[in-house]
């Protein structure tokens, strides 16, 4: 009973620490952010890395994930004799809770496992101790433009991922099952709101892409500098990732759309 007592509360001392450490962590990357001059290269090429190279899974998840909820919604929706409200159904549905979602465990699990992968690979080839013995920061040089890079692009693939969602419901409700476009579209631009809706998608994007580039960055930095230690990182990566992503949409969700 004891010693089930001790691990416990060893754990959860280990978590805080870690999640203090973490914190820190954030702190000095955020704060060495390289000169304009040297941070724009470095930034470009980190936007594609995360960002350019995700848009094909986003796309493709977005439009068949857009074409299941219409699917699903209009036999749902057919029983009531409210077809007209597919629209309305596919939108929100995708703005407020699965574009963001969805395309944040996308990107963990993609991009997220990559930025752990490779700063730990940097780690374990001593790339890193090599650029502190030249004088040069790897928080500033490294992760700092994987970290904007994260916070910038995750937002953008949210907006990009509810497009698809939003095509792929309108080919499976307009094209295949006959629905009329004029109700489809009317109905989601009338139950769609830019401020309450789209906005608030938005900021859950960025939120959650801060939250998993920041997961990712750190892993992989305090990550053992062997191949088992890398894969262990990574896998954390994706694992807690995913648990910060679910935890924190409870609680936007709540914040935004609960009236909290």
């Amino acid at each position: 009973m004891f010693d089930r007592l001790q691990r416990l509360g060893a754990n959860t001392l280990g978590f805080i620490q870690g999640f203090g450490q973490s914190g820190i962590f954030l702190f000095y990357c955020l704060w060495g952010i390289p000169k304009l001059r040297t941070a724009v290269p470095l930034l470009i090429k980190q936007l594609y890395s995360v960002g350019v190279l995700s848009l094909v899974i986003i796309m493709v998840s977005g439009t068949f994930i857009g074409m299941v909820l219409a699917l699903q919604g209009y036999t749902i929706l057919s029983d009531f004799g409210t077809q007209s409200a597919l629209g309305q159904l596919v939108a929100l549905s995708l703005i407020r809770e699965l574009g963001p979602v969805v395309t944040a465990l996308l990107f963990a699990g993609r991009a997220g496992s990559a930025l752990t992968a490779e700063i730990g690979l940097m780690k374990a080839t001593e790339q890193l101790a090599s650029m502190e013995m030249i004088g040069v920061d790897p928080l500033r040089r490294i992760v700092a433009p994987r970290l904007i890079a994260g916070f910038i692009s995750m937002p953008v693939l949210t907006v990009i991922f509810c497009v698809a969602g939003v095509w792929g419901g309108y080919l499976v409700g307009v094209e295949w099952l006959g629905l009329y476009d004029g109700a489809f579209w009317t109905n989601m631009q009338n139950a769609v709101s830019f401020q309450h809706d789209v906005v608030n998608g938005i900021i859950k994007g960025l939120v959650f892409g801060v939250a998993v580039t920041w997961v990712a960055v750190y892993q992989g930095y305090e990550s053992e500098p062997t191949s088992e230690g890398i894969s262990i990182a990574t896998t954390k990566t994706v694992v807690y990732a995913s648990l910060a992503i679910l935890a924190l949409d409870f609680i936007l969700t709540a914040v935004m759309f609960g009236e909290l």
